[in-house]
């Protein structure tokens, strides 16, 4: 679906989400956490949100929220980065994308 890779285009790191989705909300709060502020995208808000959701499973999502793309890029739903900011492979992603302070 276009709408979807337009969304998860857009610069730095993009979450595919749902307002009630308890991991959705921690998967965001850990980019915060890590000092992004990502673009989310709720997507029980959009009028063609079964659209999206099998559009996300489509691309290679597991689940279809949440779904986290960095610079364009899938990283997956709550498995994957969990593993990847456990593993340390996480930060070095986020790095231009933290805020300076």
């Amino acid at each position: 679906m276009d709408k979807v890779k337009a969304y998860a285009s857009e610069p730095g790191v993009v979450i595919f989400s749902k307002s009630t989705c308890c991991l959705s909300y921690t998967v965001t709060f850990l980019f915060q956490e890590l000092g992004v502020n990502p673009s989310v995208h709720e997507i029980d808000r959009d009028p063609d949100y079964r659209e999206i959701e099998r559009a996300l499973i489509r691309l290679g999502c597991s689940t279809a929220v949440p779904a986290v793309f960095i610079d364009g890029k899938l990283v997956g739903s709550t498995n994957e980065v969990m593993s990847r900011h456990l593993n340390g492979s996480l930060l070095p992603m986020l790095r231009p994308y933290q805020a300076q302070s």
